[in-house]
C-alpha cells in the first residue's frame, strides 16, 4: 500500500511572515522521502504541513491526488512518530499499543492481530507486558513506531525520531527504519538535521533553507552533482573542501598553484573538493596544493588530515587505511580533475563545458 503525495507552491506564513516559500514537491508512491537541512530551515514545519497539525497558508497539498488543505489530520491516513516517544507510563507495551485502536472502537480480535504483527515486524514480542520504564530508548522508539504502525495508515512520518538515542542505538535504529520501508513499501517522510541519515536511508533527499528547496534528487545524484555551495557543504561527511579560486583559461589557479581543470573555466570563483577525493601519492591524478599538516586522527580503517595550504586555508583530507603522515611536514596532494567541482561568485555550480 503506498500513496503519492503532492505539494503545489506550499506557503506557511506566521502573521505577516512567511516561513514556507511556495514549495513544489512531488513524493512517489513507496518513496522513502527525507527532509534534510540546519535548524529553522523550515523541513519540520512542511512535515507538519502535511499530517495536518499546522494550518496551510497557501498552495495545494494533494495525497492520492485528493486536496487535503481542510481534511483533519485523523482523516488523512497518515501516522506520525515523534522525537519524543509519549508513551503512557502507567501502561504496557501492548496497551500502548492498542490505546489508539480502542478509542476508535476497533475490535478487540482485530486490535490483538495488529498490535501482534507489529510486535513481530518490530521484534519486541518478549517486551509486550513490560512498562516504558522497563525499556531502553531503543526499545521505546520501537514502541513508538509500532503504534504507528497498527494503525495502518497509507503514510509514515518521522520527525527526527533518533534525536534522543546515542549513537550507536541511532545506526541500528536507522537500519531498522529502512528494513520497515523495505518490508512495508509505504510512502515515507523522514525529518533528520544528519545528513549521513539521509544519504543513508533515503530514495529522495530534498535540502532546504529558509524555506525553499535548494535541491531535491537521489543521494548520490546530490552527493556527486551539487547544485550549489550549500548543499555541496551539507551533503558528505566530513564536509567538501572549499578553496577560493580564480579562472586563468583552461586553468585555475588555486593555492598558489595553477591546476589544468581540462576544460575552459570563466567566473570560477570558489573550488569544492571532497577529503576522500584527495590523494598524496605521485602520479594519482593532477597537482592540487602543497599543504601543511596541522593535525592526523588515526582512526583505524582510514587516516584524517587536517591541514592549511601555503596560502593560509584550511583543507581536509580522508585517506583509506592506516597511513603514516608526519605532524607539521609538508606534502603535496593530487586529485582526479574530473572529481572537482567550481562554483561562480554567487554560489552556484558552474557545469562541465
Amino acid at each position: 500500500m503506498s500513496t503519492p503525495i503532492q505539494l503545489r507552491q506550499l506557503v506557511k506564513a506566521y502573521g505577516d511572515i512567511e516561513v514556507i516559500h511556495g514549495i513544489d514537491l512531488t513524493i512517489d508512491p513507496g518513496e522513502f522521502t527525507v527532509f534534510v537541512g540546519p535548524s529553522g530551515c523550515g523541513k519540520s514545519t512542511l512535515l507538519r504541513m502535511i499530517a495536518g497539525l499546522e494550518p496551510i497558508t497557501g498552495g495545494d497539498l494533494l495525497i492520492d491526488g485528493e486536496r487535503m488543505n481542510d481534511i483533519p489530520a485523523a482523516r488523512r491516513g497518515i501516522a506520525m512518530v515523534f522525537q519524543s516517544y509519549a508513551l503512557y507510563p502507567h501502561m504496557n507495551v501492548y496497551q500502548n499499543l492498542a490505546f489508539g485502536l480502542e478509542t476508535a472502537k476497533t475490535p478487540k480480535p482485530e486490535i490483538k492481530e495488529r498490535v501482534q504483527r507489529a510486535a513481530e515486524i518490530l521484534q519486541i514480542v518478549p517486551l509486550l507486558q513490560r512498562k516504558p520504564k522497563q525499556l531502553s530508548g531503543g526499545q521505546r522508539q520501537r514502541v513508538a513506531i509500532g503504534r504507528a504502525i497498527v494503525r495502518e495508515p497509507r503514510i509514515f512520518l518521522f520527525d527526527e525520531p533518533l534525536s534522543n538515542l546515542d549513537a550507536e542505538l541511532r545506526v541500528q535504529m536507522r537500519v531498522e527504519i529502512a528494513k520497515l520501508h523495505n518490508d512495508l513499501g509505504n510512502t515515507m517522510i523522514y525529518v533528520t538535521h544528519d545528513q549521513v541519515e539521509a544519504m543513508t536511508m533515503a530514495d529522495k533527499i530534498v535540502v532546504l533553507r529558509s524555506g525553499v528547496i535548494e535541491q531535491a534528487g537521489a543521494p548520490l545524484e546530490l552527493y556527486n552533482n551539487p547544485k550549489n555551495l550549500f548543499v555541496a557543504g551539507f551533503i558528505g561527511s566530513p564536509k567538501m573542501n572549499f578553496l577560493t579560486a580564480s579562472a586563468d583559461g583552461t586553468g585555475l589557479k588555486v593555492a598558489g598553484n595553477t591546476i589544468d581543470v581540462k576544460r575552459a573555466v570563466t567566473g570560477v570563483a570558489t573550488m569544492g573538493v571532497r577529503p576522500e577525493h584527495i590523494t598524496l601519492a605521485e602520479g594519482s591524478g593532477i597537482k592540487l596544493a602543497d599543504i601543511r599538516v596541522d593535525l592526523v586522527e588515526n582512526l583505524g580503517g582510514q587516516t584524517v588530515v587536517y591541514a592549511t595550504t601555503t596560502d593560509g586555508q584550511p583543507i581536509n583530507i580522508v585517506l583509506e587505511g592506516q597511513r603514516p603522515v608526519d605532524l607539521g611536514s609538508t606534502v603535496a596532494t593530487h586529485i582526479d580533475p574530473a572529481r572537482i567541482h567550481l562554483f561562480d561568485a554567487e554560489g552556484n555550480v558552474i557545469q562541465a563545458g
